[in-house]
């Protein structure tokens, strides 16, 4: 997989494709966002799993300090870190052979680093590099589609890539 600096539609639908997904930073406050869209993952049927090196446990679900410990597997990470843990989760993921990983944003930085960017780079590791998943995700609440809309009227909202021989 090459890697993508930077958001692309396709990018995006291949990793809410991944059924298997880590989420990093989850809190285990039932009241924050990271909580809330953990849960909301769980509700459309993902297979999330939670990590945070805080918790044994998150809503239920057993709880893993680092991402190389999950077993089995996940297919993909979300980073709902802060950007200086998120350089170390990110190697984390590399280690563990995670190739998707998503740096959740929806103002300010949000989990995105320069330094973690540029090691996914490095490693041909598909990154999102802050954008909501609830923009990407059928039936949400109304704010997020408004949110989309605005983006898409003044350009900020993910392309597809366009390939060199027309093809998307």
């Amino acid at each position: 997989m090459p890697a993508q600096s930077s958001s692309s539609l396709e990018v995006i639908q291949d990793f809410l494709a991944q059924n298997r997904i880590a989420v990093a930073g989850v809190s285990r406050d039932q009241k924050s966002f990271s909580a809330q869209l953990f849960d909301d993952l769980c509700r459309r049927g993902f297979d999330v799993v939670p990590v945070n090196p805080n918790a044994t446990e998150i809503n239920g679900r057993r709880c893993f300090a680092r991402v190389q410990d999950i077993q089995p597997p996940v297919d993909a990470a979300l980073l709902m870190t802060s950007p200086r843990a998120t350089a170390e989760v990110v190697n984390d993921c590399i280690e563990a052979g995670i190739r998707r990983i998503w740096m959740y944003r929806a103002t300010g930085k949000g989990a995105v680093s320069e330094a973690a960017l540029a090691c996914c780079c490095e490693h041909g590791v598909h990154v999102v590099p802050g954008e909501c998943p609830y923009m990407f995700l059928p039936k949400t609440a109304w704010y997020h589609g408004v949110h989309k809309f605005i983006r898409k009227i003044t350009g900020g909202y993910p392309q597809h890539t366009l390939f060199l021989d027309g093809h998307q």
